[in-house]
C-alpha cells in the first residue's frame, strides 16, 4: 500500500475525457439517463449509478474513498457537517431502549443531542468522567450498546488508551465510537487499534482553512452502510462542491499537521516557563498525564495547546481582548491561529461544576496553533500577558 501523503493526493476518481488534471466538481443535483430502461435499473440497483445528489456524487464518493483509505477503514460516508455525522451515527446504530455511555469530555452539542432529542425517544446515557478504562465498568449495563469518547479532547486535552478502550468493549459486546476530529487520520488512526467507527468534523483540520462544513463516518462496511438508508432519506448530505474542497485540502493534511503540531509544541515549552501560567496541557509534554498513552497512539501531538490562567474568568477574558494577531473565534483547524477562552464563550452554558468536571476551569485558554512563524505566534501571546 502506498504511504499515508501519496494515498490523500493521488487517490481520485477516473479523470473525464477532458483528461483534466485536478478533479473537478459535479454541481449538480440529479443525472441523466440513456434510457427507460437504465434508468429502472439504476434504482433497482441492477447497475451502479448516480441518480441523485443526496443518493450519491462523484465529488463526494471520492472524498469518502480518501478518508476511508486514510483511515485504513473499509467504508467511509461523508455529512453536511460533523455533527450530523455524531447524530446519523447515534441515529443509526442505536434504538429505543439501548443505553450510551458518553465520556464526559466530548464536545457539547454531542451530549445536547442525548438531553434534547434521544432521550425523548427512549434512549438512556451515562457521563462518565475518567479516562481510566477500569472506572467505566460499574456504568455498564445490560441495555448498554455504544461507548463514546473523543481523544484527545476537547478543550482539555485529555487522552484515552483506544487500545484499552477497544477491548473492554468487545469484552462487554459495545460498539466503540471516537471522534478522531482533533488528532486527524495522519496522527491517529483508532481503527488501528480496534475501535469500530470513526467519527470527523471534515470542518477542522481536514479543511484547514475555516470555509467549509463536513462531517465523516469510517469504519467497517456493514456498520458504515447501516447509515446509508439514514442519508438517503433524511438528507445531511455533503454538497459536492465542499467535498471538492475537502478532497483536495486532504492532499496537504501531512504537510499541515506537521507544520501545526511543530508550531503547537513550540508554544506549549514556551507556556511552560510563564509565572502567569498555573499549567499547560499539550499531550505530548512529559507534564501531561495521558503523554505516555498519546506518544503509543499518535504521531504527534496534535495542534492544540490549552493553560490555565492565574486570576480565573477575569483574567481570561482580559488575556483574549489583548491578543492583537490571533483570531477570538470558536471554530478551530485553521492555517490562522485562534484562541478561544471556553468559560465565557463556547461552554458557557454549562453551570461552573458541570465546566470543572471536564477539565474548563475559569482561566482556561484554548489556542488552536496554526502555521504562522512560531516566532509571531508568541510575540502575539507574549504581548497579551502585558509584556
Amino acid at each position: 500500500m502506498q504511504k499515508f501523503e501519496t494515498r490523500a493526493i493521488r487517490l481520485q476518481m477516473e479523470r473525464t475525457h477532458q483528461k483534466e488534471h485536478s478533479t473537478p466538481i459535479f454541481p449538480t443535483s440529479s443525472f441523466v439517463f440513456a434510457d427507460a430502461e437504465e434508468m429502472r435499473m439504476a434504482f433497482t440497483e441492477e447497475i451502479d449509478a448516480n441518480i441523485y445528489s443526496r443518493y450519491s456524487n462523484p465529488s463526494v464518493e471520492e472524498f469518502e474513498s480518501k478518508m476511508a483509505s486514510l483511515e485504513n477503514a473499509e467504508m467511509a460516508i461523508a455529512t453536511a457537517s460533523g455533527m450530523s455525522a455524531v447524530f446519523a451515527c447515534f441515529a443509526c446504530h442505536l434504538k429505543q431502549g439501548d443505553h450510551v455511555l458518553l465520556s464526559q469530555a466530548v464536545f457539547g452539542s454531542t451530549i445536547k443531542l442525548f438531553e434534547n432529542f434521544f432521550g425523548k425517544w427512549g434512549i438512556t446515557y451515562d457521563l462518565v468522567n475518567s479516562t481510566r478504562v477500569e472506572d467505566w465498568q460499574k456504568y455498564v449495563k445490560r441495555e448498554t450498546k455504544m461507548l463514546y469518547l473523543e481523544t484527545p479532547s476537547n478543550p482539555a486535552l485529555d487522552i484515552f488508551d483506544l487500545s484499552a478502550f477497544a477491548s473492554f468493549s468487545k469484552t462487554n459486546k459495545i460498539l466503540l465510537v471516537v471522534d478522531n476530529c482533533f488528532a486527524t487520520p495522519y496522527l491517529q488512526n483508532p481503527i488501528d487499534h480496534g475501535c469500530d467507527l470513526v467519527i470527523h468534523s471534515a470542518t477542522k483540520y481536514i479543511d484547514g482553512q475555516g470555509r467549509v462544513l463536513g462531517g465523516v463516518v469510517a469504519g467497517r462496511s456493514d456498520l458504515v452502510s447501516a447509515i446509508v438508508p439514514f442519508m438517503r432519506n433524511a438528507g445531511p448530505t455533503l454538497s459536492p462542491f465542499n467535498a471538492w474542497i475537502l478532497s483536495k485540502s486532504l492532499e496537504t493534511l501531512s504537510v499541515r499537521m506537521d507544520r501545526h503540531c511543530e508550531n503547537a509544541m513550540g508554544l506549549a515549552l514556551y507556556l511552560e516557563n510563564k509565572p502567569e501560567v498555573l499549567y499547560v496541557k499539550y499531550p505530548f509534554l512529559t507534564s501531561h498525564p495521558g503523554n505516555q498513552v498519546a506518544k503509543k497512539q499518535m504521531r504527534a501531538g496534535g495542534g492544540i495547546v490549552a493553560f490555565e490562567l492565574k486570576g480565573g474568568v477575569a483574567a481570561g477574558r482580559q488575556f483574549i481582548d489583548r491578543v492583537k494577531m490571533l483570531s477570538i473565534s470558536p471554530n478551530l483547524g485553521d492555517t490562522r491561529s485562534i484562541i478561544t477562552h471556553p468559560a465565557s464563550s463556547t461552554h458557557s452554558k454549562l453551570t461552573q461544576e458541570q465546566r470543572e468536571q471536564v477539565g474548563i476551569t475559569d482561566g482556561l485558554i484554548r489556542v488552536s496553533v496554526g502555521l504562522e512563524h512560531l516566532d509571531d505566534i508568541i510575540a502575539d501571546i507574549d504581548q497579551a500577558f502585558g509584556q
